[in-house]
């Protein structure tokens, strides 16, 4: 009985991409490592914060150091593992059905995945000035937040934030898979769900933040505050002549700078929401909105108000 049972579940035939085949020197990335080059870029980033906290001016360069060699070893592994995951542009057939992708040549070469590696190290002091702003952002829109060191220790924006400017930064490069992988972790520790694919500008925030999902094509410009339970998600996309979605389209809302959505509010669609706009809690939009445009619901009348003509008497 059970051999029948085992011979089932090893049919390939049935498993509809379920099974991924492993070739020779192209594992999977690893969800350990992607934690350890997580916890190394917060460590770089946030000196102090996150990682060594014994660290002074005199040792900071060269605890640094440490993390940054540490840091290429892994993300080279790792992307190149992502590289490998995906389809060699030679071969027609892939057992993933994945598209090769833009970062990968023609193989997995080693050196191309230490220069994708290099090359997002580089862009480091870059993404920690964008960090800085995000953290600005959240301590200005808090009166409860005591110091900017209060916001980078406790609050789930800036590790979620942070999550999502690292995979997409590596999403910018083209790497495939991995990006997902960061962002979904955080999704995991924070409730904040952010796809690396999205365009989020400077002085960003996401007060409390659980619950908040902002899709893949979303354009986010600066100085944008949302509140806990935002969906910034797409309606139902459309279907190709055979009723397969179309994928790759723009689905997701625009939100131009200086926009605040507050907590629940629920925004479908390529829609703009235009600079400085306001939006309310628990609204459902799906329509865009002119520049400095303030959207709440409608106000209801106190018990003691309605009259019993309203409601037809007893």
């Amino acid at each position: 009985m059970l051999g029948a049972t085992i011979a089932e579940l090893s049919d390939v035939t049935t498993m509809g991409g379920m099974f991924h085949e492993h070739r020779d020197g192209a594992p999977l990335p690893s969800g350990r490592a992607l934690e350890e080059i997580v916890d190394l870029c917060r460590a770089i980033l946030f000196p102090g914060f996150y990682g060594n906290s014994n660290l002074n001016s005199q040792t900071l360069e060269f605890h640094i150091g440490v993390g940054v060699e540490r840091l290429f070893q892994l993300l080279s592994e790792q992307i190149m593992a992502g590289l490998c995951f995906c389809q060699d542009p030679k071969d027609p057939k892939d057992p993933n059905g994945l598209k090769a992708p833009k970062a990968l040549t023609a193989t997995c070469p080693t050196e191309r995945a230490q220069q994708l590696a290099a090359e997002f190290i580089v862009k480091l002091p870059e993404l920690r000035r964008i960090l800085a702003t995000d953290v600005e952002a959240a301590y200005n829109g808090d009166p409860a937040a005591t110091s900017r060191g209060e916001i980078i220790s406790c609050y789930p924006v800036i590790k979620a934030i942070s999550n999502y400017r690292i995979a997409h930064e590596l999403y910018l490069q083209g790497v495939p898979l991995i990006p997902r992988i960061i962002t979904e972790m955080a999704h995991s520790e924070t409730g904040i769900d952010i796809h690396p694919e999205a365009q989020i500008g400077h002085h960003f925030t996401i007060d409390h933040g659980t619950g908040v999902v902002i899709g893949a094509t979303c354009i986010i410009g600066n100085n944008v505050k949302l509140y806990q339970g935002v969906t910034l998600g797409a309606k139902s996309f459309p279907l190709d002549e055979n009723g397969n979605p179309i994928k790759g389209i723009p689905r997701h809302p625009i939100l131009e700078d200086n926009v605040i959505v507050y907590s629940n509010a629920t925004i479908l669609g390529r829609i703009t929401i235009g600079r400085g706009t306001v939006i309310g809690g628990n609204l459902w939009v799906t329509e865009s909105t002119k520049p400095g445009e303030h959207l709440v619901q409608a106000k209801k009348r106190k018990n003691h108000d309605v009259r019993p003509e309203d409601w037809g008497g007893l």
